[in-house]
């Protein structure tokens, strides 16, 4: 009998690609669509479309699909922790939470009740195995794409009898292949933000959950300069949307986000050339290694947010902390971010992912 893979099909043309592969591979080829999110009343959730895009797709290449509500789970293990951590004046990143606690989570198990031997995803990234058969994730061909960033934290056991099968490819390949097959999503923009605010305005969406305590707009001598609206609102580095104008002296368009005082409610802002927003190093809390790796203190190289090269540094694990220092100094690196670790495989040329950890305090 054929091994049996369940697809994690989104409505996407890279899922839907991931599926047309493994369907000629051999495969006995299953679809599984993740409602994570329950719909509201303006309109914005892209879910019913995407069902009807899975349908579409599935059914031009006569596979069966079906749907799973992972909504209250969702909003248990991935929503509360965005929540708490906007509380906390940070910014989060919940789909790299939810690849561990949804996607490689209760997925895997209602894909298991299908029968699944293995499960897949379009996801750009690869697996290798070392002569045990643990897995390491390796990063993807097409470097624009790779998507390794938001899997830092998946746990190695997790990745067992897993397939990438977008992990070779280009994207300008991946969308030949739908046009190609006549696949419904071949021209279909890929999604971009947080998936559950889609179209929204951030500040709007979030809002509803947090209502935001205004206070003082401040400079790093204290000057105060205006009024902000909650300061889950900003980020760093933030130009645009500060409200900050008709100072004597200064230029509306050269003030950014510095730093957030909580203690007093206060946004830092400053009109320099930037230098206050670089850093020299990071501390870092919950490590996850993916794969073996017994080195505890190692130059590798890193990312800090996912559009972003990466860049040489030194890091040294001590149980649950990371410590990383950088051979360059690095612009806004933001608290409640990941910094992901990444070196040579031991299996090949291919960069592997080593895992991550979520920032907790910048080194100037």
């Amino acid at each position: 009998m054929k091994e049996r893979v369940v697809v994690g099909m989104s409505g996407g043309v890279d899922s839907s690609v991931a599926a047309y592969m493994l369907q000629k591979q051999g495969y006995d080829v299953v679809g599984l669509f993740m409602h994570n999110w329950e719909d509201s009343d303006d309109g914005v959730c892209t879910s019913a479309d995407d069902w009807n895009d899975v349908t579409g797709v599935c059914g031009k290449l006569g596979i069966p699909y079906y749907s799973v509500n992972f909504a209250a789970e969702y909003m248990n293990r991935v929503f509360k922790y965005f929540l708490d951590e906007y509380k906390k004046g940070r910014t989060p990143n919940p789909d790299v939470l939810c690849n561990r606690e949804i996607k490689f989570g209760p997925f895997v198990g209602y894909a298991k009740q299908l029968g699944a031997d293995y499960i897949a995803t379009g996801h750009y990234c690869d697996i290798a195995k070392d002569d045990d058969g643990t897995p390491q994730l390796i990063a993807a061909a097409d470097q624009s794409k790779d998507q390794t960033y938001f899997l830092n934290q998946v746990r190695t056991g997790q990745l067992k009898n897993v397939l990438f099968p977008l992990g070779n490819m280009q994207k300008f390949q991946v969308r030949e292949i739908a046009e190609r097959e006549g696949l419904i999503t071949a021209k279909k923009k890929d999604s971009t933000g947080i998936c559950f605010i889609g179209e929204r305005k951030f500040r709007q969406f979030l809002a509803q959950y947090l209502p935001g305590q205004k206070g003082d707009i401040v400079t790093t001598d204290g000057r105060k300069v205006g009024e902000h609206a909650g300061l889950m609102y900003y980020t760093l580095g933030q130009r645009k949307g500060l409200g900050v104008g008709g100072i004597a002296g200064e230029d509306a368009n050269r003030w950014y986000v510095v730093d957030k005082d909580l203690e007093h409610n206060r946004l830092i802002v400053s009109s320099g050339e930037g230098e206050e927003l670089f850093s020299s190093g990071l501390i870092a809390s919950g490590v996850n290694i993916i794969g073996k790796w017994d080195k505890k203190t190692f130059n590798c190289t890193a990312k800090f947010r996912y559009r972003q090269g990466e860049q040489e540094v030194f890091a040294h694990i001590d149980g649950d902390k990371l410590s990383v220092e950088f051979q360059k100094p690095q612009r806004a690196v933001t608290p409640g971010q990941y910094v992901v670790l990444y070196t040579q495989s031991d299996l090949s040329e291919k960069r592997r992912c080593l895992g991550g950890a979520v920032i907790d305090t910048v080194i100037k």
